[in-house]
């Protein structure tokens, strides 16, 4: 019996997590990731309980595969100190059923390869194109050989090739005005037990403990695209170093990297939702699909999402050949339905992944406000909610992931 092939453009968190969940459904998958190597630095990313509740769904325990960190508190602060809001991870665990959690992304990205069979995953090869999209698709790479395919899922991050070349007419991104600095620093002297993101006027600070008692550390401000400084470590000691404990002492702990090890990113999103997440035999996924401001933390979550709800709705993967029925989403008449299922796809990701795409361009206007007449507007308005409606809030977000029947 021939199973069906997927091919995956990307190695990132949604493309290993589609190949994992579609090689449990007994497809064969093949992931082309451009990159010559996997990553080995980075920053961190956290997983909140919707990201959690799918990834459970395919088996894949991220606490146990990547070590996490659990923090007592997350919220929000000011650049003096005061806590805008904040909530006890207890009490988040308890209302969603699990805590947030946050795991270094090298490793995160590593454990999840480690799942997959050996030699699925073909580093330097980047996929150039796909040709007939509506039939059996065949995948041209950069590396060669072309790869026929019954399924091509495009995990292909925010600047997506394949998404510009069968979305011509789409505006593309978006730049949302700010530009952001990731790195991890090694500080477990500093016990810091707090997952924060501190607002200032047109500024933002975000400090969250890892497992192993460093911390991914993230920063943005308002700049115009494409400024840089010649020192990252140096400017963000300018921008932060007179804000509140412990910022400066993780900033002496950035000083003391290299400079390469400073990420610097202008930050993007889609300008307008894709007409729909698929094309053919194409599925979008991810920031391919929906890039997203990050100021939510949903860009990684919703990617693991839409990777666990297209392995759902694809048929099994026992045979490619059209006229063998019986996998799960096959036709009463026997003919393949995965174009039917990326369909169903689209259907059940479009608007909830552009509802949160809304929300994060929405939430990073507040914290990039900068008159400081309006900040402190804000701010008296952050304080002002009580923390069961700050939670409830998140009710659609974390408890919205949902398998489709």
């Amino acid at each position: 019996m021939t199973k069906r092939h997927a091919v995956v453009a990307g190695a990132g968190i949604g493309g290993l997590t589609a190949a994992i969940a579609l090689h449990r459904r007994g497809w064969h998958v093949t992931v082309c990731e451009r990159a010559p190597e996997p990553p080995t630095t980075g920053a961190g990313i956290g997983l909140a309980p919707n990201a959690l509740r799918a990834l459970d769904t395919i088996g894949v325990d991220a606490a146990r595969a990547a070590g996490s960190a659990v923090p007592t508190t997350m919220g929000l602060r000011r650049a003096q100190g005061q806590w805008l809001t904040r909530a006890a991870t207890a009490d988040m665990a308890a209302r969603y059923g699990m805590a947030p959690i946050a795991v270094p992304r090298p490793a995160f990205t590593a454990a999840l390869a480690a799942t997959l069979p050996p030699e699925t995953i073909r580093y330097g090869t980047a996929v150039t194109g796909v040709d007939d999209a509506a039939g059996r698709p065949t995948v041209r790479t950069a590396a060669g050989p072309d790869l026929p395919a019954d399924l091509v899922v495009a995990a292909d991050g925010i600047h997506s090739p394949l998404r510009r070349a069968y979305f011509p007419a789409h505006p593309g991104l978006h730049y949302i005005g700010e530009t952001a600095w990731r790195t991890i620093v090694d500080a477990p002297d500093l016990r810091i037990p707090a997952m924060s993101e501190t607002w200032g006027r047109g500024e933002r600070f975000g400090v969250t403990p890892l497992s192993d008692g460093r911390f991914y550390l993230y920063a943005t401000a308002v700049v115009p695209a494409g400024t840089r400084s010649a020192d990252p470590r140096a400017e963000l000691r300018q921008r932060f170093g007179s804000w509140h404990a412990p910022i400066p002492a993780l900033l002496d702990r950035v000083s003391r990297l290299d400079p390469s090890d400073v990420l610097q990113n202008d930050l993007y999103d889609l300008a307008a939702p894709l007409p729909a997440l698929h094309h053919g035999r194409i599925a979008w996924l991810g920031d391919a699909a929906h890039a997203m401001a990050p100021n939510l933390g949903q860009g990684g979550c919703q990617a693991v999402e839409d990777a666990v709800v297209l392995a759902h709705l694809l048929p099994a993967g026992g045979s490619s050949d059209s006229r063998m029925s019986g996998g799960r989403g096959d036709g009463a008449d026997g003919t393949d339905s995965v174009p039917a299922a990326l369909a169903a796809y689209t259907a059940a990701r479009r608007d909830r992944t552009d509802a949160v795409r809304v929300r994060a361009r929405r939430m990073g206007r507040l914290g990039a406000l900068r008159n400081p007449l309006v900040v402190a507007a804000r701010d008296l308005a952050v304080r002002a909610i009580p923390t069961r409606l700050a939670l409830r809030g998140m009710d659609d977000l974390f408890n919205g992931f949902r398998l489709p029947r």
